[in-house]
């Protein structure tokens, strides 16, 4: 009997050790474009979205803690891992970033999912939910207020400004080459984890990962956004990490104003821009509890 709790310790450990082999990997065809997407669980389905830089495997522990009620499907974006890689930056525009994930779903048999996005990832998942209402049936963000909140910091805010250098840099001819493999993996921590997105940064292209910046990001002079609003019709919870030093939390003010239902925020302290893995068990807990209301 002593070795019980040895047993039960190891019996825990085996979901994560061996998700690479339950996952069941496919494409869907957006106009011509693969998307590569692993998907784990039956149910309600839930698209996952990953950020910069990262690739599917960022939801894993969302995947293993949700996927018993829901069809767990995390997808790769265009440019990323297993996914078409097209060249040109118009080939980065949001419509098309639209188009990826709905072909996913109607590949999937679906007519709507629940939307979750973290980074870019949240960036497509709130213009998802704005364009295409009757394909969203909630909406999770991680660490990406919304658009409107991100471009009103930006014209107003000098921290959010110079916090923002990086993404200037990136939007920068050449800046690609700059970027390795190696050095795109400075914010995994699990050693194991590093390893396979090094291999997945391998099969990458960067250029095509900038190209959401150079397509899609604010330039300078910044202005706010005073564009018809279209409010989000769904359900929101927005999980945000407070020590994100790219995407600072004053853009989450206001955020209730963008959506015509209930919004959920829930701050998590000592958790970094990827939430998702750093605070991994509060996040699946939350979103867990928010989708069981």
């Amino acid at each position: 009997m002593r070795f019980l709790p040895l047993l039960l310790l190891m019996a825990a450990a085996l979901p994560a050790a061996d998700l690479d082999a339950r996952v069941q990997h496919g494409y869907a065809d957006s106009n011509g474009v693969k998307i590569h997407y692993a998907s784990l669980g039956k149910g309600p389905l839930m698209v996952m979205i990953h950020g910069f830089p990262d690739f599917w495997y960022t939801w894993r522990h969302q995947m293993e803690g949700l996927s018993a009620s829901y069809q767990t499907v995390a997808i790769d974006l265009r440019g990323y891992n297993l996914s078409d890689k097209p060249k040109g930056v118009e080939n980065y525009d949001m419509r098309l970033l639209l188009g990826d994930v709905a072909a996913v779903i109607k590949h999937l048999g679906r007519d709507k999912a629940i939307i979750v996005g973290h980074d870019w990832g949240g960036a497509i998942a709130w213009q998802f939910a704005m364009h295409l209402p009757q394909m969203t049936e909630k909406l999770i963000i991680c660490n990406l207020p919304h658009v409107r909140g991100l471009a009103r910091e930006l014209a107003n805010n000098p921290q959010q400004q110079k916090n923002s250098q990086y993404a200037r840099n990136f939007q920068q001819e050449g800046a690609h080459l700059k970027l390795s493999p190696e050095g795109l993996t400075f914010w995994v921590k699990d050693p194991a984890a590093k390893e396979k997105y090094i291999e997945a940064f391998k099969r990458s292209d960067f250029e095509a990962m900038l190209n959401y910046y150079k397509r899609n990001y604010p330039r300078e002079p910044y202005t706010e956004d005073t564009s018809p609003l279209i409010k989000v019709k769904a359900p929101v919870l927005m999980i945000h990490g407070l020590g994100d030093t790219a995407l600072l939390a004053g853009a989450l003010n206001n955020n209730w104003e963008f959506v015509e239902q209930d919004l959920t925020l829930v701050t998590i302290p000592g958790a970094s821009h990827f939430v998702q893995q750093d605070a991994a068990e509060m996040v699946t807990r939350s979103m867990k509890m928010w989708l069981n209301r």
